[in-house]
């Protein structure tokens, strides 16, 4: 009996043995991004919406966790009216992502609000800096941003298409100035961390080679540019095309870092939807959750299919209309949520799949 118990006891340290073994072997890295754009969830969850998914209730992150998304973008502004989307509130979701075991890229508008190809304001507390001092502020921001935050991927500003920071670091009129500006960011980065990568964003497909040529000294790693059918045409071609293109030329890997597509053009509050007629669609692409999943698909796929596309990311994703359906300040985008009108998760989910 003594003999048949140590030989038990062994076996079962040979077993232990073999499954830490198992435990321990490297993870096959997941090098394609498939991204979200969440910045909205922190105000939505704190409004009380409860996302689901098969009609149970669920965290948004984890619906999207076990769909296959690896990475969530959020957007940072420097000191928002209202605190959202302010430093301490990114800091926050930026932890969370990373404890749910996701990427987090962190899109930097380098302003107290939106910025896109039309709006670059400076934060009201650098607007009377001169652009020595600019410059400084940038830098330091910019370190605090990765000393306390440390994201995956940092963007140097949001669709950048003639600069940022207006009017220091206008393109069209200030090329030198908006390369200083980008280039000091660019260090700050660096001096803090080898492995999160940099991206430069452009808003559509033409006029992207004009941008990046110019942006060619600076020191950066992934090409980022938004596509959407309703401003920047509606031939998949074209951007695939331009993918390619601007990878050989500047040697960079590509994201099409903001995309979207509804999944209905009916509404669900009294917030003015930014699409809504059959002419804004892709002729391939009905306005159904099936258009819509078809649509992500061949996002990713077009992607996957350039020499050197490294992902895409959704935009808008959780915007539904959290405020009830009389809100006039809700959503303007809740037709093209990866969540339904009950903030029920949609097939599109299906899109972010590793396969």
């Amino acid at each position: 009996m003594k003999n048949l118990i140590v030989l038990l006891f062994a076996i079962t340290l040979c077993s232990c043995s073999s499954d830490s073994k198992d435990e321990t072997e490297p993870i096959v890295q997941d090098n394609f991004i498939r991204a979200a754009d969440m910045s909205y969830l922190p105000l939505i969850e704190s409004e009380g919406t409860v996302y689901k998914n098969n009609n149970i209730s669920e965290n948004a992150l984890t619906t999207l966790k076990n769909a296959g998304c690896n990475t969530i973008r959020i957007r940072l502004w420097k000191n928002p009216a209202d605190t959202h989307s302010g430093f301490n509130e990114v800091k926050t979701f930026a932890q969370r992502v990373k404890q749910a075991g996701m990427k987090v890229w962190l899109t930097v508008h380098y302003s107290d609000t939106w910025a896109d190809p039309a709006h670059q304001e400076k934060p009201a507390e650098w607007a009377s800096l001169n652009f020595t001092n600019l410059k400084t502020e940038v830098a330091n921001y910019t370190t605090q941003i990765m000393t306390e935050i440390n994201p995956d991927i940092i963007q140097i500003g949001n669709e950048t298409n003639d600069g940022m920071l207006w009017p220091e670091g206008k393109i069209t009129t200030n090329e030198s100035q908006f390369l200083e500006l980008v280039s000091a960011a660019s260090s700050a980065i660096r001096s803090k961390s080898s492995t999160t990568k940099i991206m430069l964003h452009f808003a559509g497909t033409s006029g992207s080679d004009w941008f990046f040529n110019k942006v060619a000294s600076v020191d950066y790693d992934y090409i980022g540019l938004s596509y959407y059918p309703i401003w920047h045409g509606k031939d998949l071609n074209v951007v695939k095309n331009t993918i390619n293109s601007l990878s050989a030329t500047h040697n960079k890997k590509v994201i099409l870092a903001e995309t979207a597509y509804p999944f209905t053009l009916d509404w669900n509050d009294w917030t003015n939807n930014i699409m809504g007629l059959e002419s804004q669609l892709i002729t391939t692409y009905p306005a159904t959750p099936a258009g819509q999943k078809s649509y992500l698909l061949a996002i990713k796929n077009l992607v996957k299919d350039t020499t050197n596309g490294i992902g895409f990311c959704y935009w808008g994703s959780e915007w539904v209309a959290f405020r009830g359906n009389e809100s006039t300040n809700g959503s303007s985008w809740e037709n093209q949520a990866l969540w339904d009108f009950n903030f029920n998760a949609l097939p599109v989910m299906e899109a972010f799949s590793k396969e």
